[in-house]
C-alpha cells in the first residue's frame, strides 16, 4: 500500500497533492484511509487467517475440508 508513504512524504514537506499525482493515485481515497487507516474488513480477514494458520499448525497434512471444519467449530463462516 502506497498510502503511508504519501504520509511521510507529508511529514517531510511535499504536499500530498504533489505526492498523489507522482504516484498516480487519487486523494480522495487517501484522506479516507488517513482517517481510518485500519478497516473492518481488514480486521476480519485477519482474524480468519490465523485460524486457519493454527489449524494447519495443529495438523498440517489435512486439507482445506479439515481446515473449513476447524473454521466453523472456531466460529467462523468460510467457504
Amino acid at each position: 500500500m502506497t498510502y503511508p508513504l504519501v504520509s511521510e512524504l507529508a511529514e517531510y514537506g511535499i504536499p500530498v497533492t504533489v505526492s498523489c499525482r507522482v504516484l498516480k493515485l487519487a486523494r480522495q481515497p487517501y484522506y479516507r484511509w488517513r482517517n481510518d487507516p485500519v478497516r473492518d474488513a481488514d480486521v476480519l480477514r485477519a482474524h480468519r487467517i490465523n485460524v486457519l494458520h493454527d489449524a494447519h499448525h495443529d495438523d498440517p497434512t489435512f486439507g482445506y475440508r479439515y481446515l473449513a471444519d476447524e473454521a466453523r467449530r472456531a466460529g467462523w463462516r468460510m467457504s
